[in-house]
C-alpha cells in the first residue's frame, strides 16, 4: 500500500498514536503513515538506520515499538529533515 493510499485512510492507530503507551506496538501501515513513505522507502530507511527495525511478535507478525518510533521521530525533528 502506498503512502498516497495511506494518506486518505483513517487509521485509528495513527490517529491515536500520541495516546499509545511506549511499550505498545504498531503495524507497518501505521509506520508508513507516520513517516509518510511507501513500503519500499520504509525498508530502505530501516536498512540505513533512520527508522528502527520491527520486532517479531509471532511467527507471522512483526510490529514496531511505539517508544522506539517516538525516539526516531524526535531525532528526525531535531535534525530538521525527513527520514
Amino acid at each position: 500500500m502506498s503512502h498516497k493510499a495511506l494518506a486518505g485512510q483513517q487509521l485509528p492507530e495513527f490517529e491515536n498514536f500520541d495516546r499509545l503507551p511506549d511499550a505498545g506496538y504498531v503495524k507497518q501501515r501505521v509506520v508508513q503513515a507516520l513517516f509518510a513513505c511507501s513500503a519500499a522507502t520504509l525498508w530502505r530507511r530501516i536498512r540505513a538506520g533512520l527508522i528502527p527495525a520491527p520486532i517479531r511478535l509471532s511467527s507471522r507478525s512483526n510490529g514496531w515499538n511505539v517508544g522506539n518510533l517516538r525516539e526516531a521521530l524526535t531525532t528526525l525533528t531535531k535534525r530538521g529533515g525527513a527520514a
